[in-house]
């Protein structure tokens, strides 16, 4: 049976520089099922998502060494287009414009309920479950329901989850380099070998040919061609 993309880790990335909220809501958050990642400053949170794949992105407005909305201007400047929850004690009407027009999908104010933010990010989370269906792979597809490649000639080619999970983060961001560590975290979480990348790269060249991931000698993949 072919899992449902539902059955993939629902990844969240959470810039927040107080350490009490950040702590708490990744506690909270991880209780929920979410892989949960934090930067306490917003040049960490641009690093992390720039590099790393998310389902969503939760954003304090007032932050350390990047400002929350330049961060998620920098964000939509690049081509990522994972949804952005502003969560901020500033809640003006003026400051929600300001922060929706940034390219943010939502926006709440502290102090907030509990179930209410849990609520929104579900619902972050479903609408870019529901709006990517699939990811180009040069002249062919990444069908991220039925974790399969769709070829031009209108072959398929099936994949493990974890086969999945590495190409689909590799297509996220085609033209960035991941570092061996970077794909380990994202990726391979709970693997006990430090060639686990490489082997998960060797077991998607065979699928689907050396092309299709491209080795950068001393820094790591990036997605190739088929």
């Amino acid at each position: 049976m072919v899992t449902e993309l539902s059955d993939s880790p629902r990844r969240v990335l959470l810039v927040e520089d107080d350490t009490e909220i950040a702590e708490m809501l990744k506690e909270l958050l991880t209780g929920e099922g979410y892989q949960v990642e934090t930067a306490g400053d917003g040049q960490r949170g641009l690093h992390l998502s720039l590099t790393r794949t998310y389902d969503v992105l939760v954003i304090d407005r007032v932050l350390p060494a990047v400002d929350g909305l330049d961060l998620i201007r920098r964000i939509r400047s690049k081509g990522i287009a994972t949804p952005v929850l502003v969560l901020t004690a500033l809640g003006t009407v003026a400051d929600r414009v300001a922060g929706l027009d940034s390219g943010a999908e939502d926006y709440l104010v502290k102090p907030f309920d509990i179930e209410e933010l849990l609520a929104r990010i579900r619902a972050l989370h479903r609408r870019h479950r529901d709006a990517a269906r699939t990811l180009p792979l040069g002249a062919a597809e990444i069908d991220l329901v039925r974790r399969r490649v769709l070829l031009p000639d209108g072959d398929e080619v099936e994949l493990s989850k974890r086969e999945f999970e590495l190409l689909r983060t590799l297509a996220s961001r085609p033209k960035t380099v991941h570092s061996r560590e970077d794909l380990q975290l994202t990726v391979f979480q709970d693997a006990a070998t430090d060639s686990i990348v490489d082997t998960y790269v060797h077991y998607l060249r065979r699928k689907l040919g050396r092309g299709a991931v491209r080795t950068v000698r001393g820094f790591g993949y990036r997605l190739g061609e088929l």
